[in-house]
Order: structure tokens, then C-alpha cells, then sequence
């Protein structure tokens, strides 16, 4: 409970949380389960078939390289989401996949999953295809031998693109937002009618950034630009090891400060990237040369402790950092299936290492897939169970770097991506790694050298205008109401749906003079599907 007095009148703010445990986020009929079973599961789990669509495939042969299901005719521009329960007989562990193979469609991989000895693990993936065809559906085992390998419970489930998208939508209305009621106690019935309450949200919870790098500091028109649309940015290589200690032990932070500085001047929130590499590739070429081990720990910790003291306090996050939240960062991860090393699996086992670690249990952690996709139709029934598996261990997902090389439809597919990022449970955040002409961003290109927009431009514009709550004003409606004890007369407000953000709320009375009183408001997920808050008026 807060009290407020400005003079005028003073209110109390009450809110209470009402939860409605539903069924989870799948809905009929176009259903979906984000879950992902992440244990190895000793007997075989039922499954129940919801929605429309769906298909339970058999074995039909054990092939050369793995289990083939029955042959099943996919339809050009059909995504295609399937799972599977899947062991191995002869081995302890093998990573094991599932892929398309037919005569216009060979070997098209669609997910994996480490599979074990004994016990079932759950295979979940998916494919776009883009010709109708009838193909096998192929689990194979990664490694030169092939592995026994059990499948059970193999389901197919066909969306087209409208299906699809309603799915998001239906997930985005759980996630991403709740509905509030105002419940407002008055003195008397006078000041009830006519009152109305306004909503501005001021910043969502959700947000959409945008990467920069120094050339910002040198353009006003890009600094404005920018500032104009983006809350959250991260910068490109202007903190990075190679940029801020060239030569040993001649530390440059001036570009960094910089844009630091113009950022906080312009309550742009800041994602640290990359303290580390692990490839050696991307470090100082000074550090390839060391050959003592010692010699290299020692730089190594001198780099973490120079970067990280000098900004702490002053970003969300970092790739690596014990007091806010820990990234792991990995390219390849939701945007290509085939990804040996850094596939989602790997990511996530990775993830589990790490908070195993003596001291690690109650870290901070978090999961950055870099999204770099290539020009062509993104497989997201894929991208959406691979952030299924780095949403497992319940760490916040973000994407990282978005972005896509040219190509006639470049736009449609970065809708594609950054809608299915946005209706996951498990994303928060998103990146771009995008920008104007001038700053030399030449993939994902936001704006011509004249500050004008793309048709990419325009399609980031659109998505940040729709993920951003629209201002609202809503009436207090008398409903004959009192507050016997208290001699009160209480109004209502109609519930509104409300994206998670923080707010600043306005309760006036257009007829009353001194009538105005306006106060904060977060709306979350913790807040549940419906918060009601309540407000005590004295004038």
C-alpha cells in the first residue's frame, strides 16, 4: 500500500493479483507446446493429440543410417512441426537427428536431440518445404557408426502461414500482456461521473534494439535517428578485446565511453557483448603469440577486471558477468539446423556446465543466440523448438545480432523471425544488427543515406509502434457501490488488456477544477492474467 498527498487530495493504491491457472499456453485448435522435457525419461510418456493437423507417423524400416518413418506427402510452403521420442540400444550418448529425404528433397534437417542409452529423450524440429513432394522422414545418429536407435510417438503437425500466425498472436496475448481493472473509491457520487483514467505506458518490458558502433558519434543525423525509435542497444566491436588494447598493455576506451555517454544522455539502455572470445581468431593478434599459460590467464583476467570495473553498474547485461545477468552468446543456434557446435543442445549442456560450477548454483544467467540469418525462407517451425530448448533451463533468451544479407524477400522473412522471437515465452529481448546506409550496416539496412526509410525501415518502425502499448483513456463507471464502513462511493473501470511495461496513470474529472492525480504502474507476468488495482481518492 503507498500514500500519496500533493496538496489537493491524497490516495492510496492498492493491488491485487487474481491468477487463472489454464491449461498453458497450447490452444485449441491450433495448438503448441513451448515445454520442452529436458530429462531422459525411463518409460515411454502418452501422448495426447490436440489441435488440428496432427499425424502419428509409424517405423517404417530401419535404414542405413538410422530409423525411417513412414513416407508422408509435405505441400510447398507448409510448416511442419513434428516430435519424437527417441534411445539408443548400443551406445551411451550420441547426438541423433531428423532430416527430409525424397527425390526432389534431400537430407533437409529439421532438429536434434541427445539421445541415451536406456532412456527416452524428447526430438522436437520442423521443416518449411518448398516444393510438394513426398518424402521419408529420417532419424539418423551423428559419428562415423552409426548407433541403434529406438523412435516411438513420432507426430507430424501441418500449420499453414494464417494458422501460424494466429498461433502467435494467441501466445502473444498470454505472454506479453495482462488485464488490468481500476477499482477507485471516491467521497461522493459527484466526483465518480465524469472521472476518467489515462494510461501512457513509458517503457515497454519487452523491447526491440538496435546495435551501434562509433560511426553515431560522428553523424548528428544518426544519433537522432536512433534515439528517435531504440531504448536498447549493444555495441558492435567498440568494447571488444581487440578494439580497446590493440597493443599490450595500451588500454583505449575512448570510443566506448563515448557511446556510452550518449546513450545514458538519452536513456538507452546498454547490453554488454563479448568480454571474451572463445576463438582465438577474434582475439588481439599480441594474445595469439603468447605461449606461456600463465602469461595468458594472467591477461585474460586483467582484461575481465579492466572492462567489466569500468562499466559496472551502467549495463543489463553481459556476455560474461557474476552481478547481472550472464550470457552465453552462440551464432547458429535458432537460424540453422544443420549446427554442429553451436546447436541448441550444446548451447544449453554448455549453460548446464557452467551453473555447475562450485559457486555457480544461484547465478544470474542468460542465453544469446546471434541470429544471423541467410537469405532464404527461415525454417521456423526449427528456430521455434531450439528456443524451446535454451528456454529449458528457465534462463531468459534473448537474440542477439538479427539480421539478414539482401535478397527480394528479405523483408517477409525478418517479419517471420521477429514475430516468432516475440510470441516465444523464453525470448526478452532482441537485437538487430542493423542500421542507416552511412553506418556501414549493409545487410539489414533501416534507412538510405538521407535518413529515409527502407522497406526494412518501415518494418521495424511497425513492430516497435505494435509493441508498445497504445495510449489509453478509460471511463470509471458508477455502479451504486458503497463502502458502508467508510462512507465511500466506489467506481469501476472496464478491464483493458495492457502490454507488460511501466506506465504512469492519470485519474481526472474534465468537470472538476484541481481534479488530477497521476501515479506509476508496472504491469508483468508476475502480475498474473488480471491485476486489480485499487485507488482511494479524497478531494
Amino acid at each position: 500500500m503507498k500514500r500519496f498527498n500533493n496538496g489537493v487530495f491524497h490516495f492510496v493504491v492498492f493491488i491485487s493479483i487474481l491468477l487463472f491457472l489454464g491449461p498453458g499456453l497450447s490452444m485449441h485448435p491450433f495448438s503448441y507446446d513451448h515445454s520442452l522435457k529436458s530429462e531422459c525419461l525411463m518409460e515411454l510418456p502418452q501422448t495426447i493429440n490436440t489441435g488440428e493437423g496432427f499425424q502419428e507417423l509409424k517405423i517404417k524400416e530401419n535404414g542405413e543410417n538410422g530409423k525411417v518413418v513412414e513416407r508422408v506427402n509435405l505441400q510447398k510452403g507448409g510448416i511442419y512441426s513434428i516430435s519424437a521420442w527417441v534411445k539408443l540400444r548400443n551406445e551411451k550418448e550420441r547426438a541423433v537427428r531428423i532430416t527430409l529425404r525424397g527425390k526432389n528433397v534431400r537430407y533437409v534437417d529439421g532438429g536434434q536431440v541427445i539421445a541415451k542409452k536406456g532412456c527416452w529423450s524428447l526430438l522436437k524440429g520442423g521443416f518449411i518445404v518448398n516444393v510438394s513432394a513426398p518424402v521419408d522422414i529420417l532419424f539418423k545418429s551423428d559419428g562415423s557408426a552409426a548407433a541403434e536407435i529406438n523412435v516411438q510417438n513420432v507426430r507430424l503437425q501441418r500449420f499453414n502461414k494464417t494458422h501460424w500466425r494466429l498461433q502467435q498472436d494467441q501466445v502473444i496475448e498470454k505472454i506479453r500482456k495482462s488485464k488490468v481493472r481500476f477499482q477507485v473509491s471516491f467521497q461522493n457520487k459527484s466526483t465518480v461521473e465524469g472521472s476518467l483514467i489515462s494510461i501512457k505506458q513509458i517503457r515497454p518490458s519487452f523491447l526491440l534494439g538496435c546495435a551501434m558502433n562509433y560511426r553515431i558519434l560522428e553523424s548528428d543525423s544518426y544519433r537522432e535517428w536512433f534515439v528517435s525509435r531504440f531504448r536498447l542497444t549493444s555495441f558492435t566491436n567498440e568494447m571488444k578485446w581487440y578494439t580497446t588494447e590493440e597493443v599490450r598493455g595500451q588500454e583505449n576506451y575512448t570510443l566506448a565511453d563515448a557511446m556510452m555517454q550518449l546513450a545514458e544522455e538519452n536513456k538507452v539502455l546498454v547490453k554488454g557483448h563479448t568480454v571474451l572470445w572463445d576463438d582465438k581468431k577474434w582475439q588481439p593478434i599480441w594474445v595469439k603469440s603468447i605461449t606461456d599459460p600463465d602469461d595468458l590467464k594472467n591477461v585474460t583476467l586483467n582484461r575481465m577486471n579492466s572492462v567489466m570495473k569500468r562499466y559496472k553498474g551502467r549495463l543489463i547485461g553481459w556476455d560474461i558477468d557474476p552481478d547481472i545477468p550472464l550470457f552465453i552468446n552462440e551464432y547458429n543456434t535458432v537460424e540453422y539446423a544443420k549446427e554442429g557446435v553451436g546447436s541448441p543442445i550444446n548451447v544449453k549442456n554448455k549453460m548446464e556446465e557452467i551453473v555447475s560450477y562450485p559457486g555457480n548454483m544461484n547465478i544470474k544467467g542468460g542465453i544469446g543466440a546471434q541470429a544471423h540469418f541467410v537469405p532464404a525462407q527461415p525454417n521456423l517451425p526449427y528456430m521455434r523448438s531450439a528456443l524451446d530448448t535454451l528456454g529449458s533451463l528457465g534462463f531468459p533468451v534473448w537474440l542477439t545480432e538479427v539480421d539478414m544479407p539482401k535478397c527480394p524477400d528479405q523483408v517477409k522473412y525478418m517479419e517471420e523471425v521477429l514475430r516468432e522471437a516475440y510470441s516465444h515465452p523464453a525470448v526478452q529481448g532482441i537485437i538487430l544488427y542493423a542500421g542507416p546506409e552511412m553506418s556501414g550496416f549493409n545487410k539489414l539496412t533501416l534507412a538510405d543515406n538521407d535518413f529515409n526509410n527502407t522497406e526494412a525501415g518501415d518494418l521495424i518502425d511497425k513492430l516497435l509502434q505494435e509493441w508498445q502499448q497504445e495510449p489509453a483513456e478509460i471511463p470509471v463507471e458508477y455502479h451504486e457501490h458503497n463502502d458502508e464502513e467508510q462512507s465511500r462511493i466506489i467506481g469501476f473501470s472496464p478491464e483493458v488488456s495492457l502490454l507488460h511495461g511501466h506506465y504512469t496513470v492519470t485519474v481526472t474529472n474534465p468537470s472538476m477544477k484541481n481534479f488530477s492525480t497521476t501515479f506509476s504502474l508496472e504491469v508483468t507476468t508476475e502480475t498474473g492474467q488480471l491485476q486489480v488495482v485499487q485507488l482511494e481518492l479524497d478531494v
